[in-house]
């Protein structure tokens, strides 16, 4: 690791008890590194709607995991990116690392910002999140036996949030990931319904893969109790990220870790031992 250590004011996590922020807030926390949860229930609090907040949450931090809640493809989440990047500099933060996504013009304009602060950076450019079966969205769906979603064909490089953490926090920590994009996916393509049969493998659960147009699967989900930000992020994936255009892998998790990224049936084995698909 390169010299980063001398620097013992602390990283702050953004969304740091989502699905990726938790995971790279652990990791950091085991290696005995400073650390300053972002979120509303945080100390002090963070909120990206609430701009009044961004200047506590970044006095006297080094590095930033920069997460935009609800999702970079929202209205106003480029200016946000944009906004919170410079004051960061001018806070004097060293080191932004954005999570961003694939395929999407919103993600890209964000980056560009982000790169435009002068601040060091690094881009993780991300593909569908593993978890998402097991954490969020389709959790309640995959333990009611049905799974209703619109991208039948289409495949997807599944990525393990794991593998996005330990990327995260590499680029936090170390000096060679300055300017660097990476773009991490899982070792293989998957299409849903294939996921969907390794999750049943692994958890004994029969689950029903139906398909539904868009409409139905956005009234799914509010039917399910999920927020209406997240309905309206998963709806804009569905009818545009999994169009095909990032139907392909790539080897963002062994250009920054030097090992290949844990593939889905992996992560359908040991989720399934931990009981969260039972119903």
């Amino acid at each position: 690791m390169a010299d980063t250590t001398n620097d013992q004011r602390p990283v702050l996590v953004l969304c740091g008890t989502g699905t990726t922020g938790s995971r790279v807030a652990k990791i950091l926390d085991d290696r005995g590194v400073s650390l300053r949860i972002g979120s509303r229930s945080g100390t002090p609090p963070f909120d990206w709607q609430d701009q009044s907040t961004w200047a506590p949450a970044l006095d006297n931090v080094k590095s930033v995991y920069v997460v935009y809640y609800p999702d970079l493809v929202f209205a106003g989440a480029v200016e946000a990116v944009r906004s919170f990047a410079d004051l960061a500099v001018a806070c004097g933060v060293r080191r932004l690392v954005l999570l961003s996504g694939r395929g999407e013009e919103q993600a890209e304009r964000a980056e560009r910002e982000l790169r435009a602060s002068g601040a060091e950076w690094t881009i993780v450019r991300s593909s569908f999140f593993s978890q998402n079966f097991s954490e969020k969205f389709f959790l309640a769906s995959i333990r009611g036996g049905t799974f209703a979603f619109t991208a039948t064909d289409v495949p997807e490089p599944f990525v393990d949030a794991d593998d996005i953490a330990e990327v995260v926090v590499a680029a936090l920590t170390d000096d060679k990931h300055i300017g660097r994009l990476y773009e991490v996916t899982g070792p293989r393509l998957l299409t849903f319904p294939d996921a969907i049969a390794a999750i049943e493998r692994a958890s004994g659960q029969a689950i029903t893969y139906q398909p539904v147009s868009l409409e139905q699967f956005a009234a799914a989900l509010d039917g399910e109790g999920v927020p209406g930000d997240y309905v309206a992020a998963l709806s804009e994936v569905a009818s545009v990220v999994l169009d095909g255009r990032n139907a392909y892998v790539t080897d963002g998790v062994r250009q920054a870790l030097g090992r290949e990224p844990r593939d889905f049936q992996e992560f359908a084995r040991d989720t399934a031992a931990t009981g969260v698909w039972a119903r």
